[in-house]
């Protein structure tokens, strides 16, 4: 499947104005991969900056891109997803607006409903952030 066809609101539960993905790139078994340009106007934005709960939010939404992916191959609803936890997150810095993101997640273990993944937040080569994150995906059908 072209990724560049996908609408990412077919894979995300979230609906503007707090969508932080713009792209899915890649997908595989271990990795996925989305791309964020910042606007202007976000809603997680402070002069011309998008704040650390942005850069989360991006994470999350990276890990709701591949589960919403995964619903999209097997004919599924989007469902919604709940971040369980963080541990080592580290933000070297935030992105200004206009910036392009690529976020990495690599899915260190996937039990029941449970996805534990390792993400990297890149603008262009510079790592910006890091974090595990423990996200928990329910039963409850998105919303459209």
């Amino acid at each position: 499947m072209n990724f560049e066809e996908i609408d990412i609101l077919e894979l995300l539960p979230q609906r503007p104005p707090f969508i932080l993905i713009d792209r899915l790139v890649h997908f595989d078994e271990q990795w996925t991969v989305t791309r964020f340009t910042v606007p202007q106007n976000h809603i997680f934005c402070e002069e011309g900056v998008l704040q650390e709960a942005g850069l989360i939010e991006n994470i999350a939404q990276t890990c709701a891109a591949r589960m919403g992916y995964i619903n999209l191959l097997h004919a599924e609803c989007v469902k919604l997803g709940f971040i369980g936890a963080i541990r080592n997150l580290e933000i070297h810095r935030c992105p200004r607006c206009g910036e392009t993101l690529r976020t990495e997640i690599e899915n260190q273990e996937e039990v029941f409903r449970m996805m534990l993944v390792q993400a990297t937040v890149r603008s262009d080569d510079e790592i910006i952030a890091t974090a595990q994150m423990k996200i928990a995906l329910s039963e409850i059908d998105a919303q459209n």
